[in-house]
């Protein structure tokens, strides 16, 4: 028993993608915790090793195995940085946020050049601006989402992802580009609609229809180096975001799960990029919103300017 559950349990690993995604998206709903399989395997190794089993030991090398290879990479140290690396964080600040300045403050402590926001209701909005604006002079904000710069900003447009089923107002997506000393950066910043968890499965579709449109945005940007911020409502191994996980680079060093804040067990904040690469990624401390702050810094393929 204790080996047929060691062999599904790599297999579940290794041929997640053949999962389907109906009914209930049980697909996309095993990809988003697929990191705790990895608990699993600790637990059958526990009664293996209890029950004296040989053949469960034997067995649980292929999970063992099949883990490794999706998420050993991301315990490892992340690479030394470089001149021209830039860094970004990340945050859905929640729109029920008590104490904007503290979380805006906690932020720009981390230093980033570049900070992205979610969740901006008016009535923090204009505290997000006073208490950034020392450090960051440069901002734009399209509905709910914001960019605080520490480089000038030009081009900035909303950028349309609402999925057609949505009918009221809604504008959850930018595109700036970033002027830094080592060339311009398409970024964009988004938030996506939310996903649910019920007895049925996972109801995703608003969330998979957005990163559709969000992807056929980032394909067409005509800037050689983008960079997407985001509170995705997705893991990078959900097949939910493939329209922008198949053209984006994503994080191959840290976990940093980001939400929920009180214990985190996915990272649904992402940071990608184009024609560079994303360092490890890591959390922030809490602030009062719902989800952690992420950040990562951005390695650039040298100039990051071309079209």
């Amino acid at each position: 028993m204790l080996a047929a559950f060691a062999v599904l349990t790599a297999g579940l690993l290794a041929f997640h993608r053949t999962v389907p995604n109906s009914p209930g998206r049980l697909g996309s709903l095993l990809e988003a915790f697929l990191p705790w399989l990895g608990l699993v395997v600790v637990a059958l190794l526990g009664l293996a090793l209890l029950r004296r089993s040989a053949i469960a030991l034997v067995a649980l090398l292929l999970p063992a195995a099949a883990w490794t290879y999706l998420f050993g990479e991301l315990l490892l140290p992340g690479a030394k940085s470089r001149p021209n690396d830039m860094v970004v964080v990340q945050h859905n600040v929640s729109d029920e946020n008590s104490d904007p300045a503290r979380t805006a403050r906690a932020l720009a402590d981390a230093e980033p050049d570049l900070i992205a926001l979610q969740e901006l209701v008016p009535p923090a909005l204009p505290v997000y601006r006073k208490t950034l604006a020392p450090d960051y002079p440069y901002h734009t904000v399209q509905g709910t989402v914001g960019l605080w710069s520490k480089h000038p900003l030009t081009g900035t447009r909303l950028v349309d992802i609402k999925p057609p089923g949505i009918t009221e107002t809604w504008s959850r997506g930018l595109r700036a580009v970033v002027h830094t000393p080592h060339g311009d950066i398409a970024a964009y910043v988004a938030h996506l609609p939310s996903i649910r968890v019920r007895a049925s499965g996972l109801e995703s579709s608003w969330r998979d229809e957005s990163a559709d449109l969000l992807g056929k945005a980032v394909a067409a940007e005509k800037l050689r180096t983008v960079i997407l911020l985001g509170d995705l409502n997705g893991t990078v191994d959900d097949r939910g975001l493939a329209p922008l996980t198949s053209q984006m680079n994503v994080a191959k060093r840290g976990f940093a799960f980001s939400f929920p804040a009180a214990f985190p067990v996915a990272r649904i904040d992402q940071i990608m990029t184009r024609s560079a690469t994303v360092g490890r990624i890591r959390t922030l401390p809490a602030t009062g919103s719902d989800h952690l702050p992420v950040a990562a810094r951005i390695a650039l393929y040298g100039d990051a300017v071309g079209g």
